[in-house]
């Protein structure tokens, strides 16, 4: 089931809602762009490999990039996030559901990002859809827990794996050119982090683009009152009107993640800002091509704090890694349960 984009706006004619559901879905992912896209560019623009408006531009030119060819080549993300709530039954509750999940995702990313600490914006993502659907149905019915498992194995993946790929990438790194002139090594560094923020770029959109698509297609098939669809055909409309939000967000307040991640938590030079970005990139792939959805904040600053622990222990900033934990322990129950009354809310009002 496809959705061209004349009939996108047909619809938004003829059904009021779509376009409350659009606004919340669009605000989503704006509130992505300012809390997960820069995490992509957040090494390269902190080692001065490039200046913030290029890296911008690059990220958004790649997060477009990584929606058309991975969702072309494998759109298993995008079908883990649409079968992983059940949004059946009542067609208009469920839209009134799933609007009051996209609020409590908003509310929750932009205190985040309030306070410049990067959230998982997928997992707040997981975690209100998660506490919508058990509001409209009920109980646990509303969760499958099949793909559920794979947002825990997700977790285990972008964390550990993350940390040591970004451990093991830098002790590499070094062994090969610790004969290299200093000088030349740093220009040709340079060079290799503006490609590696690029792949990290490309690689967030093949994650977090499929994501949010999925809960946009959702939202248009509730609002014709189909609440089960067995074949998806994703639109490449969509997918670029999905980048480009993206990059409007990091734009607008994208510096403030990209000082947490690239500047507080380590000190990075360009070498290690490379194996960071590899490391993360290398990892994120995986999981896209075994359908994982994972966090790809997770998996960066996993990465950035193996690549410094590789250094010594002391190069990681605790603290600013002690509150980004804390952060991603409380989105779960915090945005699920912040879902899950939204939607009571909602449903009784509405």
């Amino acid at each position: 089931m496809s959705t061209s984009i004349s009939e996108f706006i047909t619809m938004l004619g003829q059904y009021p809602a779509l376009i409350l559901t659009a606004i919340l879905t669009i605000a989503v992912i704006l509130v992505n762009g300012w809390t997960d896209a820069p995490n992509a560019i957040a090494t390269c623009v902190s080692t001065r490999a490039m200046r913030p408006e290029p890296a911008i531009l690059m990220a958004a030119v790649f997060n477009l990039l990584g929606v058309l060819i991975m969702t072309l080549v494998n759109k298993k993300v995008a079908e883990t996030i649409y079968n992983m709530v059940d949004f059946a039954g009542d067609s208009h509750n469920a839209l009134i559901a799933l609007c009051a999940a996209l609020v409590a995702i908003v509310i929750w990313a932009t205190a985040a990002w309030k306070f410049g600490i990067p959230t998982s914006e997928s997992h707040a993502l997981i975690a209100g859809l998660s506490g919508g659907a058990i509001a409209l149905q009920g109980g646990l019915g509303g969760i499958n827990g099949a793909e559920w498992l794979k947002v825990i194995y997700g977790l285990g993946l972008s964390t550990l794996l993350g940390f040591l790929m970004g451990f093991g990438t830098s002790k590499l790194v070094g062994v090969l050119f610790r004969r290299a002139e200093r000088k030349k090594a740093s220009v040709a560094f340079r060079r290799a982090q503006i490609g590696g923020a690029a792949a990290m770029a490309f690689m967030h959109g093949a994650q977090d683009g499929q994501k949010f698509i999925s809960v946009f297609l959702l939202g248009m098939f509730l609002t014709k009152g189909v609440s089960e669809v067995q074949v998806v055909v994703i639109p490449i409309w969509l997918m670029v009107a999905c980048a480009l939000i993206m990059g409007l967000g990091t734009s607008i307040g994208g510096y403030r993640i990209i000082k947490a991640v690239g500047m507080d938590m380590v000190k990075l030079s360009k070498y290690q800002g490379f194996s960071a970005d590899a490391a993360a990139a290398g990892c994120l792939l995986l999981s896209s091509v075994t359908g994982i959805p994972v966090s790809t904040t997770h998996t960066k600053t996993t990465a950035i704090m193996g690549v410094g622990a590789a250094k010594r222990l002391k190069s990681v900033n605790w603290s600013v890694v002690r509150e980004m934990v804390l952060t991603w322990v409380l989105t779960f129950p915090g945005c699920g349960l912040v879902g899950f009354l939204m939607a009571k809310l909602f449903i009784a009002i509405f």
